[in-house]
This record gives structure tokens, C-alpha cells and sequence, in this order.
């Protein structure tokens, strides 16, 4: 991959790119390889069969501890057809009104955050993001998103599970 657009975590608490070579996956992969076994959160419009499998490749490597994401209502139709592996891959799925695109790593050492423009899918079009280590936007970033786990989602889970009787 084309890490060389971006430099070290420790080497900048705060980074910007507009490329066309890196996806989010490749993103989310060079900062676990930084950061080692850690919990995720995500946020995206919509998820593809493409990040998914990369995704369970690198929960396969033990880097992913918790995984929780959340989709868009409007995309539910394409969750529930990547349901099975949406299930086998994620820890938490919830749907809300989202548009935002947020990637949130943390573990005991470290906290980084990702805001980018690209949904949780594979594109061949220029993409720009703002990657950082900075505690606070971290925090501001994990509030925010709690706040629409916990008060203005549905958790995706728990609704299939229920009406499909699904396990």
C-alpha cells in the first residue's frame, strides 16, 4: 500500500491527505500495525462486501478487540443483505440518521481518530481524511458517537436477531 503519504503516529499527533491510493481498510490496518489489539468504533453511510473482508482479515490477525459500527438507515437494505457477514465480523451494528464517516481506535496506549470522506467501501476516487492522536478530539469524537449509539439508534443487532431468529 501507499503508507508513504502518511507518517508515523508518533510521528504527527495530526495529519490530512486527498489520495486515491489508500482506503479506509488500509487505513485501519496501518494504525492497528501502530497501536496493536485495540476496540473500534465506526461510523459510515454504508459497508461493502470488500471492506468487510478486509475486515475480517485483520480481526483474523487478533488485532480487533470490540468492533462496533454505525450505518445509515437508508442503506439497511444492503445490510441486510451482507447480514451474515456483517454478524460474524462486527460486535455491534447500529442504524441511525448517519452521513458521518468516523473511525475511533483505542486501546490502554493509544487513541486515534479518523475523519474521512469515504464510506466503509472500496472506491477508486479521491478520498481525504484527517488522522489524529490528539486525546481531546478523540474524546469530543467517542462522546458524540455514544450519544447516538445509546440515544438516537437502533441497535441492528438486536432487531434481526429478534425478527429472524437469528443467533
Amino acid at each position: 500500500m501507499h503508507y508513504e503519504l502518511l507518517k508515523s503516529l508518533s510521528g504527527a499527533s495530526s495529519q490530512a491527505y486527498i489520495t486515491d491510493t489508500l482506503q479506509v481498510a488500509d487505513i485501519l490496518q496501518w494504525i492497528l500495525d501502530q497501536t496493536g489489539p485495540a476496540d473500534i468504533r465506526m461510523t459510515s453511510f454504508s459497508i461493502s462486501e470488500e471492506f468487510l473482508r478486509r475486515l475480517y482479515f485483520i480481526k483474523k490477525k487478533g488485532l480487533v478487540r470490540e468492533l462496533d459500527i454505525v450505518l445509515d438507515f437508508k442503506a439497511t437494505n444492503k445490510t441486510l443483505i451482507l447480514w451474515p457477514f456483517i454478524r460474524r465480523t462486527v460486535s455491534r451494528c447500529h442504524l441511525a440518521n448517519n452521513h458521518s464517516k468516523v473511525l475511533l481506535v483505542s486501546n490502554e496506549k493509544s487513541k486515534v481518530a479518523l475523519v474521512t470522506s469515504q464510506n466503509l467501501t472500496r472506491g477508486n476516487r479521491y478520498e481525504s481524511g484527517i488522522i489524529t492522536t490528539d486525546p481531546e478530539i478523540f474524546d469530543a469524537l467517542a462522546a458524540d458517537l455514544e450519544n447516538i449509539i445509546t440515544r438516537q439508534s437502533v441497535p441492528f443487532h438486536e432487531i434481526y436477531t429478534q425478527t429472524a431468529g437469528d443467533d
